[in-house]
């Protein structure tokens, strides 16, 4: 039986645009925590479409430059 755990943690850049304070990036680190079972591929996969049915990304894609990346901790 697979049991998961999904963390993320965000950071950003904020930099004066034209006199005014914006967020121009936002880095995403996901921390996976699972067990032997995980499936690597199915990880993998929804990590490169996720962007495409984010609400959130969808919202600021083009505006405020994101990234994201995923770390898989095989828990004991």
């Amino acid at each position: 039986m697979t049991s998961e755990r999904l963390v993320a943690s965000v950071e950003g850049d904020i930099a004066e645009v034209e006199d005014v304070l914006r967020i121009t990036a936002i880095r995403l680190l996901f921390r996976l925590v699972a067990d032997q079972s995980i499936d690597h591929d199915a990880v993998e996969r929804a990590l490169a479409t996720f962007s495409a049915k984010c609400p959130a990304y969808q919202s600021v894609r083009g505006c405020i430059e994101c990234s994201w990346d995923l770390e898989i901790v095989i828990a004991d």
